[in-house]
């Protein structure tokens, strides 16, 4: 049977989770196997010596695999352990959050989850979305929030369009797509590549001596960003970024034809 396997890294509660599987299920069964709670910034993390506990539970109707680990965790339990035969395709997302520039997709759990499935032979496409119309501060709650559904709904059909030629394609890629939240079926798609970024520091000092998350969002651009993920971000287009297979460049015309990216 040919299915997909989804996951993410805001973990079983967010929003985006249960509307993205039931905009998949047009494509082909989907199997959810996503974080008990949020999993962000842990990159490809994996799990040990710690046993991983599973349990069902449902949101929106949805039916999920909650684990105990990182997002990566899913994604190998979803091929490996859970079910009799693995996915045809495995997506990671929507990302609370753009995962554009190099610091940031190498810290992105969402994305760690796509490359491990690339690791284990199965295409994966990891689907981020972000904003620069508000702050940070006020959007994150927002999009975390119950009045935030129409723009998953209408994120997760891009999604879908994206899904569809790499299901069809049945190659091992490993695609990174970043969407602006205003996004909509005539928003431009642009193959890019992966800006060279850093970020500053990310811990704040608490009173009790303690250090607390406190990162301000900043990015800074170690060299030109013509071309680049981060660029088609700040122009409002949708970035479509090939992270593999290492050397390679997958995206033939055909398939960027089907994914209708621009260039």
């Amino acid at each position: 049977m040919t299915w997909i396997l989804l996951t993410n890294d805001d973990g079983v509660d967010a929003p985006a989770l249960p509307v993205l599987s039931r905009a998949l299920e047009e494509l082909a069964p989907v199997r959810v196997v996503a974080p008990a709670g949020e999993r962000s910034w842990v990159g490809k993390a994996l799990t040990r010596y710690e046993p991983l506990s599973v349990s069902e539970v449902v949101r929106d109707g949805v039916p999920i695999h909650a684990v105990t680990g990182y997002p990566a965790d899913c994604v190998q339990l979803g091929i490996h352990a859970l079910f009799d035969e693995p996915p045809a395709l495995v997506v990671s997302g929507i990302n609370v959050g753009y995962n554009h520039g190099s610091a940031f997709l190498g810290s992105s759990g969402t994305v760690g989850a796509a490359i491990e499935a690339g690791n284990a032979g199965v295409t994966g496409l990891a689907l981020s979305a972000g904003t620069f119309v508000a702050p940070w501060s006020e959007w994150r709650p927002w999009a975390l929030g119950d009045e935030s559904r129409p723009m998953w709904e209408r994120l997760a059909a891009i999604g879908v369009e994206l899904a569809t030629p790499l299901l069809e394609a049945g190659s091992e890629l490993v695609i990174s797509v970043n969407m602006p939240a205003e996004a909509g079926p005539a928003t431009p798609r642009r193959e890019t590549t992966v800006a060279t970024v850093r970020y500053g520091g990310l811990f704040g000092a608490n009173d009790d001596g303690t250090f607390g998350y406190a990162f301000s969002g900043s990015l800074e651009p170690l060299g030109s960003l013509a071309g680049t993920d981060v660029e088609a971000a700040a122009d409002g287009a949708v970035a479509v970024t090939s992270l593999g297979p290492p050397g390679a460049r997958p995206l033939d015309g055909a398939l960027s034809a089907a994914l209708r990216l621009d260039g």
